[in-house]
């Protein structure tokens, strides 16, 4: 019975973080969300840092990583690896999960438009 259970709890909990607090995000209109995004950061193929680090490939990439970008000595030093959950709790409330970050943004109340962003993220190769 452990044999079975232990997989399909971790299969659960594997696909948890890519909801927001119960919400199932939808990635177009995530990418019309990132619009407010944009002003600083960049995603694309032609993606450069800018006054933010260019966000491809942020999911599972460790924090305060980016080539080219000078992060906070708070971001470098986070320790932070964005996972959606991670990323989800950092749209919400920015300086809360990292004391100290640069990042000049106060964060998202709104639970479906954190979902979405998270959906819209998880695309970026």
């Amino acid at each position: 019975m452990k044999k079975i259970l232990l997989p399909l709890l971790l299969s659960a909990l594997a696909s948890a973080p890519a909801q927001a607090a119960g919400k199932i995000g939808n990635a177009k209109a995530g990418e019309a969300a990132f619009l407010k995004c944009a002003s600083c950061h960049q995603v694309g193929k032609y993606a450069q840092p800018a006054y933010g680090p260019q966000l491809n490939a942020i999911v599972g990439r460790k924090a305060g990583t980016s080539a080219g970008y000078k992060y906070s000595e708070a971001m470098k030093r986070s320790g932070l690896v964005w996972t959606e959950a991670n990323l989800a709790a950092f749209l919400r409330a920015p300086h809360d999960v990292v004391p100290g970050t640069s990042m000049r943004f106060w964060g998202i109340g709104d639970e479906q438009q954190v979902a979405d962003l998270l959906a819209y993220m998880r695309g970026l190769r």
